[in-house]
């Protein structure tokens, strides 16, 4: 992929429709970036919704099946959902560099920060899809919901509301839950697939990181209280509360304190 500048890298890879298309092209996006061999570009509009292949089909998050992981074909349906997951991730880490890092007076380093998370999340898919080979299987064999994009289009307005719901909460939200995946993993005997895991756990605790570092930044710009802003957001954005249990060892390393959290679970 020829890359000219970022936001039209950045637009490339939010449109295209085939998963692992879109992976190399954020991989390629991501190393043009950082080789200082493009500039950021004119902004650009971000799509309303990614590109998105026919299948697999989205449900409602209701109505999602229950698999268990012992059996190969509960291991697939894991692996297919996180693999769902760090799709929506890669457009997601994208669509924060276009909508709000290009033309919006953020740092450079902010672009620095979101364009890496977006290789890393096309890293984690290709990874999957991998694993998902080995076992038989592909992306788009199984259902998958439309949550994740539901979440983005709910904080599409502003950059504040992005970072306290995107990378603090759905990304935390999976620091609490990927070390019990990682075991039931193992306990099945599938050493490879619970090892992809391990890479995309120690890696995510780094992406809450930047969501905190870029939101308290954001906050201290806007001479807001970060906590108290984080918690009215939250709430504001999302519904329902947060969900114990939670990985405080995980989420502390991200800098994200339970004061944050603990009051809306």
């Amino acid at each position: 992929m020829s890359v000219a500048c970022l936001a039209s890298g950045a637009l490339a890879v939010l449109v295209e429709t085939d998963p692992m298309a879109k992976a190399r092209m954020a991989g390629a996006a991501a190393s043009a970036w950082t080789s200082g061999s493009v500039p950021v570009g004119a902004p650009v509009p971000a799509p309303a919704r990614p590109g998105r292949p026919e299948r697999p089909e989205l449900l409602a998050p209701s109505r999602m099946p229950k698999r268990r992981v012992g059996g190969q074909a509960g291991r697939v349906a894991l692996l297919h959902a996180v693999a769902h997951i760090e799709l929506n991730a890669i457009d997601l880490a994208w669509d924060m560099v276009l909508r709000f890092g290009i033309g919006d007076g953020l740092p450079r380093a902010f672009l620095d920060d979101w364009v890496r998370v977006g290789a890393d999340e096309a890293r984690h898919f290709e990874l999957l899809a991998g694993r998902l080979a080995a076992l038989g299987a592909r992306y788009g064999d199984l259902p998958a919901h439309d949550g994740l994009w539901s979440a983005a289009a709910a904080t599409a307005d502003d950059v504040k509301a992005r970072l306290a719901v995107v990378p603090l909460v759905l990304e935390a939200r999976g620091l609490d839950v990927t070390p019990g995946m990682i075991e039931r993993l193992r306990a099945a005997g599938d050493d490879a697939s619970a090892a992809a895991l391990d890479v995309i756990y120690a890696e995510e605790v780094g992406h809450v990181a930047a969501g905190m570092r870029w939101f308290a930044w954001a906050c201290a710009r806007d001479g807001l209280p970060p906590r108290d802003t984080w918690q009215a957001l939250v709430g504001a954005r999302m519904r329902g509360g947060l969900k114990r249990p939670f990985n405080a060892a995980a989420r502390s390393a991200a800098g994200l304190a339970a004061s944050y959290y603990e009051p809306l679970a």
